[in-house]
């Protein structure tokens, strides 16, 4: 039982302490003097980090952890909804000559493109809100260990400031420093971030060619292959070993054909003979995929296989696809974005406080959702899943 409260305790202790001043503007001329060294001058460090505060609820953001991680078809609901197809489609078509272009330069498929682009930020409407120096220079003096990891972007965001790519007053973004329309972290930027509409700057707040410019470059860095898709659903024959899954298991296509791994319509595999990977999210019960290098190249945005294949699907939908034909197993699918203002709005409409219904699941709404299930006398698992709409929907 000590082992488990005591860190938990720590971090709350980390959370509460005040922010001395003095060790603050220390560790900020600490910082100054680096970013110097590394060619930031004086006048943009002095205008940036002089007088500057810590904000220490990013360290609460840091330090929160969720109440519990997240089922695989809850996160895929809420992120690949038939709102977020409509807005791809409509983005794809918008930004057409834009995409092509970037096709022609890069090799990276306009759709997949657009879909980091909806995943990431919802095509812009969620950029972020803190202020990035702040954030940063908070992170880069209380983070711990990761510290040194932050006072790197710290220094990554006053050369972007200097080299007058993006307005410093638009830089805002993420707790982590992540910004603009693809969230990029600032070191990432300097590497990877290019001038997409050709007016000298690399802006991927201000500048929707430019964001996905850079993240097609950033895509084709990671090792996307032009002319190749991500991967496919796949049905699997029977007895398959689940122990051959997994996104780093590779064997060449014509190997998992041999053992009877066919697309999901019973058709053959296609895509000659590259090396591939079984990807099986929910276990062998669930959806199964068949995943090739292009699949890494989306991987390495946020090394998650979750946020991959999202991204992934996505794509495929805004093209026009299908959802998938595997049901995920679960008797309590997940709900869409809309589903989820839905489902709150019912449970204020019952008299819980829940807030302002807006598709986002915080502690009220979890606390609110247990409440109703255990008054139906459902399982209390506080999972905002279509058992407890459907009661709600019900009366």
């Amino acid at each position: 039982m000590k082992k488990t409260v005591l860190p938990a305790l720590a971090l709350l202790a980390l959370s509460a302490l005040p922010a001395s001043a003095a060790s603050f503007q220390q560790c900020l001329s600490a910082i100054g003097a680096r970013a110097g060294a590394a060619g930031v001058s004086s006048s943009v460090i002095s205008r940036q980090l002089g007088g500057l505060q810590p904000d220490m609820t990013v360290i609460d953001a840091m330090n929160k952890q969720p109440e519990f991680k997240t089922p695989i078809w809850d996160y895929m609901a809420s992120l690949v909804d038939a709102q977020r197809v409509a807005d791809g489609k409509q983005m794809l078509a918008r930004y057409g000559s834009v995409l092509s272009g970037v096709q022609r330069r890069y090799g990276v498929d306009p759709a997949v493109v657009v879909a980091v682009w909806g995943v990431e930020s919802n095509y812009g409407e969620s950029k972020g809100t803190r202020p990035l120096v702040q954030s940063l220079a908070t992170l880069s003096c209380y983070a711990g260990r990761r510290q040194a990891y932050f006072q790197g972007e710290l220094i990554a965001t006053l050369k972007i400031i200097q080299r007058g790519d993006v307005n410093p007053d638009h830089l805002v973004g993420s707790w982590a420093g992540a910004f603009g329309n693809t969230q990029f972290m600032p070191s990432t930027f300097l590497r990877l971030a290019v001038d997409g509409d050709g007016d000298g700057r690399r802006d991927v707040v201000d500048s929707v060619p430019d964001a996905l410019a850079s993240t097609a470059n950033y895509l084709a860095r990671s090792g996307w292959t032009a002319g190749t898709r991500w991967g496919y659903e796949v049905r699997l024959p029977p007895g398959f070993k689940a122990g051959l899954a997994g996104r780093t298991k590779k064997r060449p296509l014509g190997a998992w054909a041999a053992m009877g791994v066919t697309r999901i319509d019973g058709a053959p595999l296609q895509g000659g003979n590259a090396r591939a990977a079984i990807l099986l999210p929910a276990g062998p019960q669930g959806p199964a995929f068949v995943v090739f290098r292009n699949f890494d190249a989306i991987y390495s945005y946020n090394a998650a296989e979750s946020y991959a294949l999202a991204i992934a699907h996505l794509s495929d939908r805004i093209r026009g696809g299908s959802p998938f034909a595997t049901p995920w197993p679960t008797d309590d699918p997940g709900l869409s974005r809309a589903q989820r203002k839905e489902l709150q709005a019912l449970l204020a409409r019952k008299g819980y406080d829940v807030g302002t219904p807006d598709g986002s699941i915080g502690n009220k709404t979890i606390q609110a959702i247990r409440d109703v299930q255990r008054r139906l006398g459902l399982p209390v698992t506080g999972h905002p899943g279509l058992q407890v709409l459907t009661a709600l929907k019900r009366g």
